[in-house]
């Protein structure tokens, strides 16, 4: 299986005054623009999740929509309460073995520091953590079933290095 670990695309700042409530705080137009092109280079290179957990936090649903828009198996999004802000590493990876019978390539969509370790996590270093930019994929193989500290990270891109 291959498990890719997404950080939300570029939102709206965080301190501005319109955004009371931080669950509702969307994707910049940029972002938007700016992750669908990234999404349709990586789909070009293989890309292509069948099934996208995503913090139910508007920005992480609106960067799972933009996967599941620009990719090739148009993957199901499911919102799952174990990608919100703290996320919880064990309650994901027991949903995620429980779908891998029926999918080669899942995603999850969360929030960053959360996504960093989760990523370490699943290579083998469960106390160090990865940078992801706002953006960013990482692609973690596993032989089978994703379980902690038997993944290999396969690759880790950001926007600047594809060039979007």
């Amino acid at each position: 299986m291959i498990l890719y670990v997404i950080r939300h695309a570029w939102a709206e700042e965080p301190d501005d005054p319109k955004w009371t409530d931080d669950r509702q705080r969307p994707l910049t137009d940029e972002g938007k623009q700016r992750f669908a092109r990234m999404v349709k280079l990586l789909a070009e290179r293989g890309f292509a999740p069948e099934l996208a957990a995503t913090s139910p936090l508007l920005r992480c649903r609106q960067t799972a929509e933009l996967v599941a828009k620009h990719s090739p198996q148009r993957p199901r999004i499911v919102e799952r309460t174990e990608l919100e802000p703290n996320s919880d590493l064990e309650g994901i990876l027991r949903w995620t073995r429980a779908q891998a019978g029926d999918v080669e390539q899942l995603a999850w969509i969360g929030h960053a520091p959360d996504v960093g370790r989760m990523a370490a996590s699943l290579i083998g270093d469960a106390r160090g953590a990865i940078r992801f930019a706002k953006g960013a994929v990482a692609a973690i193989r596993f032989a089978g079933p994703p379980r902690g500290e038997q993944g290999e990270l396969q690759w880790l891109v950001t926007a600047k290095i594809l060039g979007c």
